[in-house]
């Protein structure tokens, strides 16, 4: 025992001192880092950059437009301004054109938010079958979504000309005569035109949505129905539409929202006219700031419009809430 001991000792190696060191000893970024990560205050430091932006370039201008609309302001003189209380509200609600002007809008937003769903999703159900070509058509439709607003708005306008428009040339041809002043100075087709030009630029997004959701339907269970003899709408109402009723529910609030503030592109092809019929709440916002010099009466609209929002976002949680239970 006494020679192995020996050997033992005589074979351990001595470490080298620099190898070998207490826990206590590690690097300081190292612990510092750790306990950075590690902290409680971890999430709140990552969302603290996106809260200040919030803060400081929405939140703040809301509390100062909901200000602005209790007063009576003008472009010309904004630092001037006069409390009035709820006069800026009273003097909208009393007006008919923008009584006309809510309407309007409310047409605007329900012929957008269901043509285009509408179209779309008999798009991606095209796009969702397997024909020659199929991979090109998908890269094809995503055209009109990435061509920029104001390109697509004087494209339309040009198309519409009443001398040399392809498309108003096409509507006579076909007995529908806009008048010389052509389809946008005509109070009863200016607005067609902008709703067909609108849901032309939202139905390739739509598409691809609902394109992506179509390819997550479970193809089992599309055999089954299929083994046990459902047609082609009852597959579709009990398996497809079921995986789709939440991506259209969020795809119908987004669009309302986007419809609710689209400025562009009815403003270059037709600026709210003829005679208000294609004047929305955001180009009566922009008139009344920019044009009437009323920033109080502007501001006062813009909140109709973000209440308008909030009611649409509230009530479509609640819609949604109530299908999943259903389901």
């Amino acid at each position: 025992m006494s020679q192995t001991t020996q050997g033992s000792r005589r074979t351990a190696r001595p470490r080298h001192p620099s190898s070998v060191g207490p826990p206590s000893q590690k690097p300081l970024n190292a612990r510092r880092r750790r306990r950075v990560v590690g902290s409680p205050w971890t999430p709140y430091i990552f969302l603290a950059p996106a809260v200040l932006y919030i803060v400081i370039f929405q939140l703040v201008p809301l509390v100062q437009e909901i200000w602005l609309s209790f007063t009576k302001t003008t472009l010309l003189n904004p630092t001037a301004s006069v409390w009035v209380g709820m006069a800026n509200y009273f003097s909208i609600f009393s007006n008919d054109n923008f009584r006309q002007t809510l309407i309007t809008t409310a047409i605007y937003v329900i012929v957008c938010v269901v043509g285009a769903i509408g179209i779309g999703l008999l798009i991606a159900l095209l796009l969702n079958g397997r024909f020659p070509g199929r991979a090109v058509a998908r890269s094809l439709v995503t055209v009109p979504w990435a061509a920029p607003g104001i390109a697509v708005a004087l494209i339309a306008v040009w198309m519409l000309n009443p001398q040399y428009g392809v498309l108003t040339k096409l509507l006579r041809a076909i007995g529908i005569d806009p008048g010389p002043s052509g389809v946008l100075d005509n109070q009863h087709m200016a607005l067609s035109a902008i709703l067909v030009t609108t849901i032309w630029q939202l139905v390739p997004f739509v598409a691809v949505v609902l394109l992506s959701a179509l390819q997550s339907v479970p193809q089992d269970l599309l055999e089954a129905a299929s083994v046990d003899g459902a047609g082609r709408w009852t597959v579709f109402q009990v398996v497809t539409w079921q995986v789709l009723k939440p991506t259209v529910g969020l795809l119908a609030i987004l669009m309302t929202i986007w419809s609710l503030r689209r400025f562009e592109l009815i403003w270059l092809m037709t600026r709210g006219g003829p005679l208000g019929s294609t004047r929305t709440l955001v180009i009566d916002l922009y008139s009344q700031a920019f044009e009437s010099k009323q920033l109080g009466t502007a501001a006062a609209i813009g909140m109709v419009g973000i209440v308008i929002a909030l009611i649409v976002i509230v009530g479509g949680r609640f819609v949604a809430r109530a299908a999943g239970r259903e389901s």
